[in-house]
């Protein structure tokens, strides 16, 4: 299932007003051509990955590192690698995600990001069109991102969009608009290329261990589902899956939740099995390899979601919801069943009042639950690892992986776009 990269974007922000020398009168200092100035600042909220090599077409379907012709020389000025930032916007059915990054070695650290919950799917899986206040939102939440770009002088980002533009019949429109109104050109990628991004970003915390595994990702549109195999860098993909089912899509296709706790239940049980009905064919496809992780040892299994990580802070008890406690975690799936069949129980009044739940997801975790049980009915894992990173970190990989260990990128190559455009 491995894609080639697409092509990576140079923001360019023109009309940028240019600074003056300290203490010099006249003209103003000239930038240097095609890029961002890259104005030191002290890292803010810096959380630092392990970066992996950038995904390539491979014959037999695995992921490995870069390949192609020999970087263009480019003897233009331009500030050091290292002060250079990075970013990545993932605009999905419920949230919108940027993360701004520099590399450090292999890694790279983070130095700004932004979530907010849009919910762009809002009314999709009925009228089939992006809502006009769900678009009003989402614009909200990318102005946010395009100040942020500008004000951390970024050299190069990729911003997509998944299951809700996909689906919409103006879903194409709307990528026009954001354009139009904000300067960021988002890429409506395909469920197989979101899958791809979703393990770069992620396999880093499977456990370790011989034979297949699975990496899912469950969104707001959308659940992705990829059957992996370890190698010594980025994995091996091995067969993968996109079903119609997510967050969204499955709450508002199965109606409201009913008064009393028998009609919760019989709802939930309807939830599991569409996603379970959904997921036969590729479970028919995966049981040798199903069969055979078993003989190695333990069946590993690793999922990235809004919903793992919420079910996993309810796990922990916490307070409130800590990242640094909850990515990379290891849970029994027991647990995750026992909690997921609680919160099927319960009036959204009740599950409102849960910490790390609140109003924003209160409606949609039971439809998360009930995805997640029919992935641990299809791999029954005994452990559950938990991620709180995906597609955004997999954008960056690749774009820090391709450009950010001194390589050179030609102003005007067609390989490169703009990100931002002029307002």
């Amino acid at each position: 299932m491995a894609e080639q990269d697409p092509p990576a974007a140079k923001v360019d922000v023109p009309g940028r007003p240019r600074r003056r020398r300290k203490g010099r009168k006249g003209n103003s200092r000239p930038s240097a051509a095609g890029t961002a100035k890259a104005k030191a600042r002290p890292p803010q909220a810096g959380a630092t990955h392990k970066a992996d090599a950038a995904p390539r077409d491979d014959s037999n379907g695995g992921l490995r590192g870069p390949a192609g012709p020999e970087p263009v020389r480019d003897d233009s000025p331009r500030p050091p690698m290292r002060r250079q930032s990075y970013a990545a916007i993932d605009l999905g059915t419920n949230n919108c995600r940027l993360l701004i990054a520099r590399p450090s070695g292999e890694h790279f650290t983070v130095i700004d990001a932004f979530s907010r919950v849009v919910r762009l799917g809002e009314g999709l899986a009925q009228s089939g069109r992006l809502s006009d206040g769900a678009m009003e939102r989402t614009l909200a939440a990318l102005r946010v991102c395009a100040d942020k770009l500008m004000r951390r002088n970024v050299f190069l980002a990729r911003s997509v969009a998944t299951e809700a533009c996909r689906r919409a019949e103006n879903g194409a429109e709307f990528i026009e608009r954001v354009r139009r109104e904000t300067g960021i050109a988002l890429d409506i990628i395909s469920a197989r290329e979101e899958a791809r991004l979703a393990v770069l970003g992620c396999h880093v915390l499977l456990e370790e261990g011989m034979g297949p595994a699975m990496i899912f990702d469950i969104g707001g549109g959308s659940t992705e589902l990829v059957l992996i195999e370890s190698t010594g860098t980025v994995p091996r993909i091995l067969d993968w899956q996109s079903v119609p089912w997510g967050v969204v899509s499955l709450t508002e296709s199965c109606g409201t939740e009913g008064g009393t706790q028998d009609e919760r239940l019989e709802r939930y049980r309807h939830m599991r099995n569409l996603v379970s009905e959904s997921f036969a064919a590729f479970s028919r496809r995966i049981a040798p390899a199903r069969e055979s992780a078993g003989h190695e040892g333990p069946l590993r299994l690793l999922g990235t979601s809004g919903t793992v990580t919420t079910l996993a802070s309810l796990h922990l008890e916490l307070p409130q919801y800590d990242r640094r406690k909850v990515d990379g975690l290891v849970v029994p799936a027991d647990s995750m069943r026992g909690i997921s069949t609680r919160l099927s129980s319960m009036a959204i009044e009740e599950r409102r009042e849960l910490n790390c739940i609140g109003r924003e997801r209160a409606d949609l975790v039971v439809a998360g639950c009930a995805i997640l049980e029919a992935i641990l009915d299809l791999w029954p894992a005994a452990r559950l690892g938990v991620a709180d990173r995906g597609i955004r970190e997999g954008i960056l990989r690749s774009l820090i992986s391709t450009h950010g260990y001194g390589g050179n990128v030609r102003p005007h190559s067609p390989a490169v776009h703009h990100a931002v455009h002029s307002r």
